[in-house]
């Protein structure tokens, strides 16, 4: 009887040990506004980092991932959540969930990734002047770039369509930058607001009935998470299609210009550690990417009717027959 008395306590001390083990693991709240492609691979490339430098969920620190499901809401629900879970740190994966942080907490630090302005966000006023609890890395695309790219692809367009998606800031401010540099080069953008993913396939339509040449798409969570649909469209049309992050060329479009968000989660990831380590975000400048890759895919520029020359498939760092 003394014996089993015995083993029961030993047991019932190390459940209490490797339970408080558990509990007093270093916790990071990583969520995202939805599930669109490129978020999914900032949070892949995040916890790549992570794994890379010896940290392993559960073991010795403490991954919570959450995931919005498009609904801004429950965005702002799950960053209450994680102030009143008191995480250690909160990883915001989109404009949205940036802005739910900044609302939610002070004093947590917050570190941010795939946010193409966080100024817009209320992050802070400058890269070194920011709020004391925010770091991390923007997404700003190579509009004007990307835009230089298909004039030179196809010279003689003049009308280029384009979704957005007003809720979004990042959309509404990737779409003013879309504005500004085609009036530099002589486009037109016509552009469809959309409310939410079930519009995508009509607003797509009434884009294409407006007369436009092209679709450059520009890069917003909303859209990117249902891009198939608007590659459909321009598959059944014979339009071109042109992607605003590099995932779209295995989508439907026949090329785009951009970051590798998995290299971006990697380097949020590097901010994160840091801050695990005891510096401060308020010591820590926001970091922007700064390889710009041109994807390509050959299937769809023969459907839509885009032809690639010898330099361009040169430059291609990645070509989709």
């Amino acid at each position: 009887m003394k014996r089993t008395c015995l083993l029961f306590l030993l047991i019932f001390t190390i459940f209490l040990s490797c339970k408080q083990k558990k509990e007093n693991l270093y916790t990071m709240g990583i969520f995202q506004v939805n599930d669109a492609p490129h978020l999914n691979f900032v949070r892949e490339g995040f916890i790549k980092c992570l794994e890379d430098n010896g940290y392993v969920n559960g073991k010795n620190i403490r991954l919570i991932l959450r995931n919005g499901k498009g609904s801004l809401p429950e965005v702002q629900r799950i960053a209450q959540e994680f102030v009143s879970e008191k995480v250690d740190i909160i990883v915001a994966l989109s404009t949205p969930c940036l802005q739910a942080s900044i609302h939610a907490t002070r004093g947590i630090p917050i570190v941010f990734s795939s946010v193409a302005n966080p100024f817009l966000a209320g992050a802070g006023r400058s890269d070194n002047d920011h709020l004391r609890n925010v770091s991390g890395v923007s997404s700003k695309g190579p509009i004007k770039q990307s835009l230089v790219f298909i004039k030179e692809v196809m010279p003689n367009i003049n009308r280029i369509g384009t979704l957005w998606t007003p809720s979004e800031l990042n959309s509404e401010y990737y779409l003013s930058l879309a504005q500004e540099s085609a009036s530099e080069l002589g486009f037109e953008i016509k552009a469809i607001p959309i409310q939410n993913p079930n519009e995508v396939l009509l607003a797509t339509q009434i884009l294409i009935n407006k007369n436009i040449d092209i679709i450059y798409q520009i890069s917003d969570n909303t859209i990117n998470a249902c891009f198939e649909a608007l590659g459909q469209v321009a598959a059944d049309n014979r339009i071109p299609l042109f992607g605003g992050f590099l995932i779209s060329t295995k989508l439907g479009a026949c090329a785009a210009l951009g970051w590798d968000f998995f290299d971006m989660g990697y380097k949020a990831g590097r901010i994160a550690l840091r801050v695990k380590n005891g510096e401060s975000p308020a010591d820590i400048p926001f970091e922007y990417m700064e390889d710009v890759k041109l994807h390509l895919n050959l299937k769809n520029a023969e459907k839509q009717k885009v032809h690639f020359s010898e330099e361009i498939l040169k430059r291609a760092d990645e070509i989709i027959q």
